[in-house]
């Protein structure tokens, strides 16, 4: 047996072990520590490989970025700033077609810029925002899927987690991932906004349900803030976006530098705003090493694999198979995206970048790809996974979250049909015009 065909029977063990339940950083340990053992016959050099694997992998200065931007994301939590921002949407939107919708994908927007992850983005804004649309007279499944759907924002918008992971998985610039995240995540937010005002406008029923009561309450006048009150509450999520954000982008901070700074600016805004006491100051540390320790664990797991692959040939063999099969470039391109859409149905978002990218950038590079442009694909694609049935993390975030009985997760997903629409159509366009990730880069 060769080591191409160990190769790929150990690729379709791994994606079994997981399907199994087996958790993804202990089948990447196993399969790839198997792989070097049958391939080379050699126990010591496994043994050998995955101790310089797991010094090497995280040694880095850069993998700083991870624990310091997961707490910054959960200091704005605690801090309420998501709460704050909906509401300054909501004033100023609540009067145009589908208002509250727009409203939700605005602060949506807006809180993905300093916290990086989705799920976050995801319990928060159900809260908030789902009860507020029900009380106007929207549908629950389109409130539930408007949260779910502008959630995953979070993953593409920087400073974002996915990014930072394909970042080291690729061997690319996470502050250029950054940049390039910023025209695909106002694309998405303006396509997501645009598509709810249409529905509202032309299939009132699917959004509202009592058309013509929503309209006429649309209409009336409810308190509106003030310009001081919007200043207060906007002022401490704008700072730290310009803080951070504008530090990264003219090049004054590294990404790990404004990971801190961020983190800093947020433990200021919580502390201003009298959100931590000791018992609070301990649990957002605390999520902050389950969360920082779990990536991190997954990324030397990743390594491993990826030498395991780089061993037995994998890429360099696909990428043989790809270029003579005369399929070219975009044909390559087309699979893969559709690959990753069908994992996305069965696996996290992270599991999926985990698998694919350490076969899937070398051969992309080989193929004239920009490994920029082709991660802003790959996490786009991936993003869409996070409202697919049946594993759709966001949709079931949401659902659990809110913990109503009298809505069904198959609303859930039914709602978030028009947001994963707007996507697929924007991935086609990011990926038949790269300038649209690079312009900025």
């Amino acid at each position: 047996m060769t080591a191409l065909t160990i190769g790929v029977l150990l690729i379709a063990a791994l994606i079994f072990l997981v399907l199994l339940g087996m958790q993804i950083a202990v089948a990447l340990f196993a399969v790839a520590f198997a792989g070097v053992w049958i391939i080379r016959d050699n126990f010591e050099l496994a043994m050998r490989l995955l101790s310089i694997t797991a010094y090497n992998g995280i040694a880095d200065y850069l993998f700083a970025t991870i624990p310091l931007f997961v707490l910054m994301g959960l200091l704005v939590s605690v801090s309420n700033v998501g709460r704050d921002t909906f509401e300054v949407a909501e004033s100023l939107l609540r009067r145009i077609a589908g208002g509250l919708g727009v409203a939700t994908v605005a602060a949506n927007t807006v809180f993905a810029a300093v916290t990086g992850v989705s799920i976050a983005s995801a319990a928060v804004f159900t809260r908030v925002a789902v009860p507020e649309m029900r009380r106007h007279g929207y549908r629950a499944g389109f409130s539930a899927g408007t949260v779910a759907g502008s959630s995953v924002l979070g993953m593409l918008i920087p400073p974002s987690l996915l990014l930072i992971i394909y970042g080291v998985l690729a061997e690319v610039s996470i502050g250029r991932m950054f940049v390039a995240g910023v025209i695909p995540g106002v694309m998405l937010a303006l396509g997501f906004v645009a598509v709810i005002m249409l529905l509202a406008r032309f299939r009132p029923a699917f959004v509202f349900t009592d058309p013509s009561a929503a309209a006429a309450r649309t209409a009336t006048r409810e308190r509106e803030m003030g310009g001081r009150e919007i200043a207060v509450k906007l002022l401490p999520i704008l700072m730290l976006v310009v803080l951070v954000l504008g530090g990264l982008y003219s090049g004054f901070f590294t990404p790990t530098e404004a990971g801190g700074v961020g983190a800093f600016g947020a433990l200021v805004i919580a502390l201003a705003r009298r959100k931590l006491d000791r018992h609070r100051i301990w649990e957002v540390l605390k999520q902050t090493g389950a969360v920082s320790v779990g990536i991190l664990i997954l990324l030397i797991a990743a390594g491993f694999y990826s030498r395991m692959l780089s061993v037995a040939g994998i890429p360099n063999a696909i990428g043989d198979v790809v270029r003579m099969s005369g399929f070219g470039p975009y044909g390559f391109l087309v699979l893969y995206v559709v690959l990753l859409l069908l994992l996305g149905m069965i696996l996290d978002s992270s599991s999926i970048l985990l698998i694919m990218v350490p076969i899937a950038a070398p051969i992309a590079q080989s193929m004239g790809f920009d490994l920029i442009h082709f991660g802003i694909v790959t996490v786009i694609a991936v993003e869409i996974g996070l409202l697919t049935p049946p594993f759709g993390i966001s949709v079931f975030t949401v659902h659990n979250t809110l913990a109503d009985p009298n809505v069904g997760v198959e609303q859930i997903f039914l709602g978030t049909v028009p947001f994963m629409l707007v996507m697929l159509g924007s991935l086609a366009l990011i990926a038949l015009f790269p300038f649209l990730t690079l312009a900025l880069v």
